[in-house]
C-alpha cells in the first residue's frame, strides 16, 4: 500500500543528480511505501531537458566497480521522473509546479558557482538569472497559492559541493527578499522551510565513452542520457532524524544516508582521506609517469605511498572514531582501484595549490601538533607539488593548470634559488597557504631535504626511499 506521494522539484538535470538523487527516489519507489516522482527544473538556458523529454524522463543507470571486494556492474532502469521543465521557455508552467500539494522536496546541484547572491537579479525576470532567483519566485508562488499555509512548507536539500550550502542558500533567499521588496508574511514563512547542510559522495563518470558495445546490448531503448557511477553512494544531511519520516532512506540496503546533527566531522573525513588523498597522489603520481587513479593502484610504490600516507599519517591527525575512519579509508582505495572509472591525474591537477591548501595542508599542520613531529609521506608529497610546479626543472609533459600568480610565483622560486631558498620562500609566501609555515611548523629541513631528493633522481620512487634514508 502506498503512503500519500512526497514529490520534489530538482533544478538541475546533469549526470551527478541523475546518478544520485533520481537513483535514492527510484530505490525508495521500488522497496518502501514512498510513492514520489521527480520534477525537473534546467537551471541554465542551454541544458538537457529537450533531451530528456524525448526520452519520456527514462535513462538507464550503470553501477560499476568494486565493494567488499566484489566487482560490482549492474543496471538501474530509472523512470521516477515527472515533468521535465525549462522555464526559459515555459515560466508559467515552471511556477505551476509549487502548487502540487504532494510537493514536499527541492533538491539541486547547479555547481559550487549556482549557491551565489546576484544582486542584479530580478524578481520581474522570467525567470530570474539565478538559482537562488528563481527558488525565491517558486517560493513565493507556493506561498501565494496556499496563502501562507505553514503546513505547505519544503525540504530543501542542496547537493552543491559547498560548506554549509543549505544555510547558504536560505540567507540569500532572504536577502533577495529584502532586495525585491517582498513581503513580511513571505520572510516569516521561508523562515519555516527546512534547508538542510549536506555532504554528497559518489563518483559519477557519466555518459560511458568506451565499450559502447556492452551499454547497449543492455538497454532497454535507444537511450542517449546512459549514466555509469560508482556503486559507493553516501549523503550526510545535517538535520532532525524526524525527517525520516517523509524520506525513509534508512529502510534501504546498499545506501548509506545519515541524518546528523553536524556533518562537519563527516565534511572533514571526507576532505581529509578522499579529496586529501587524491591531491597528494597527483604530483607523485604524474612525476611517476601514472596517468590515472586506477593505475596507481596497480603501481607497487603508488600503492604502498597511498596506503601509508592514509592510515599512518592522515588518520591520526582526524579527530574521530578510529575504526570508522579506517573503513571509510579503506573504502576510498578501493573506489581509487575502480577498474571502470578512467580518473585522468592530470584532471584532478587542476589547482592543486588551493586544493593542498584545503585538503593536504591541515592534515600535515595537525599530524604535527598530535605527534611533535613532521608527517614524512605529507611531506614528500608537498615537494612533489612544488617541484611538480616547478616545469624549468622538473621539465614533466603536464600542462599547469592553477591561478596565474602562483604560477609566476613558482616561475620565479625556481629560477637562480637553490632548493633550500625554494623551500623556505614557497613555505613563507602566506598568499599560497594564507599563513607563513616557516612561523607555524619546523618544515624547512625535511621539505629541502624532499626537494633535494626528487632534484636528484630520476625516479620518484627512489627520490622517496633517499628521502626516508635522510629523515631516519
Amino acid at each position: 500500500m502506498k503512503s500519500n506521494p512526497k514529490d520534489s522539484i530538482q533544478f538541475g538535470e546533469g549526470n551527478f543528480l541523475r546518478a544520485f538523487v533520481e537513483y535514492c527516489i527510484q530505490i525508495l519507489n521500488e522497496k518502501t511505501t514512498f510513492s514520489g516522482q521527480v520534477n525537473l527544473i534546467q537551471p541554465l538556458p542551454d541544458g538537457m531537458i529537450e533531451v530528456l523529454n524525448r526520452q519520456k524522463g527514462k535513462y538507464h543507470l550503470f553501477l560499476e566497480g568494486i565493494m567488499g571486494g566484489e566487482t560490482i556492474r549492474e543496471i538501474q532502469p530509472i523512470d521516477c521522473i515527472d515533468q521535465m521543465v525549462n522555464p526559459y521557455q515555459d515560466f508559467d508552467t515552471f511556477l505551476k509546479l509549487s502548487e502540487n500539494e504532494n510537493l514536499t522536496f527541492v533538491f539541486s546541484n547547479t555547481t559550487e558557482a549556482g549557491i551565489t547572491l546576484d544582486t542584479h537579479d530580478l524578481f520581474t525576470n522570467t525567470p530570474p538569472k539565478s538559482f537562488p532567483g528563481k527558488l525565491t519566485s517558486l517560493l513565493y508562488h507556493r506561498y501565494k497559492t496556499f496563502k501562507g499555509d505553514p503546513s505547505k512548507v519544503l525540504h530543501i536539500i542542496p547537493c552543491e559541493l559547498i560548506d554549509k550550502n543549505g544555510s547558504k542558500l536560505k540567507n540569500i533567499v532572504l536577502e533577495l527578499c529584502d532586495l525585491w521588496q517582498l513581503e513580511e508574511g513571505f520572510k516569516s514563512w521561508i523562515e519555516k522551510n527546512h534547508f538542510y547542510n549536506t555532504l554528497v559522495d559518489r563518483i559519477v563518470p557519466g555518459f560511458p565513452k568506451k565499450d559502447l558495445d556492452f551499454y547497449e546490448k543492455n538497454l532497454t531503448f535507444d537511450d542517449q542520457l546512459m549514466v555509469t557511477c560508482e556503486p559507493f553512494f553516501l549523503w550526510v544531511i545535517e538535520g532532525n532524524p524526524m525527517l525520516l519520516e517523509l524520506f525513509p532512506v534508512d529502510q534501504l540496503e546498499n545506501i548509506s544516508v545519515k541524518i546528523v546533527p553536524d556533518l562537519g566531522i563527516y565534511r572533514t573525513r571526507k576532505v581529509r582521506i578522499l579529496n586529501g588523498c587524491h591531491t597528494a597522489l597527483v604530483p607523485v603520481g604524474l612525476l611517476n609517469g601514472t596517468l590515472t587513479v586506477s593505475e596507481s593502484l596497480e603501481d607497487d610504490f603508488l600503492k604502498m605511498f597511498l596506503s601509508q600516507t592514509l592510515f599512518e599519517e592522515i588518520i591520526p591527525s582526524i579527530d574521530f572514531d578510529k575504526k570508522e575512519l579506517e573503513a571509510y579509508a579503506g573504502s576510498v582505495l578501493e573506489r581509487f582501484s575502480n577498474p571502470f572509472i578512467v580518473h585522468q591525474l592530470e584532471s584532478i591537477a587542476l589547482n592543486s595549490i588551493s586544493k593542498f591548501k584545503v585538503r593536504v595542508l591541515p592534515s600535515l599542520l595537525s599530524y604535527y601538533q598530535k605527534e611533535g613531529k613532521i608527517p614524512k609521506n605529507l611531506t614528500f608529497a608537498m615537494a612533489a607539488l612544488i617541484y611538480f610546479y616547478g616545469k624549468e626543472v622538473s621539465q614533466h609533459p603536464h600542462p599547469l593548470n592553477d591561478d596565474p600568480q602562483n604560477l609566476s610565483f613558482f616561475q620565479k622560486v625556481w629560477k637562480d634559488n637553490e632548493v633550500e631558498q625554494v623551500a623556505e620562500k614557497t613555505l613563507s609566501n602566506s598568499s599560497l597557504w594564507d599563513q607563513n609555515l616557516n612561523e607555524t611548523l619546523p618544515l624547512k629541513g625535511p621539505l629541502s631535504a624532499a626537494l633535494s631528493a626528487i632534484s636528484t633522481h630520476d625516479k620518484i620512487s627512489d627520490a622517496f626511499q633517499a628521502f626516508l634514508i635522510h629523515q631516519s
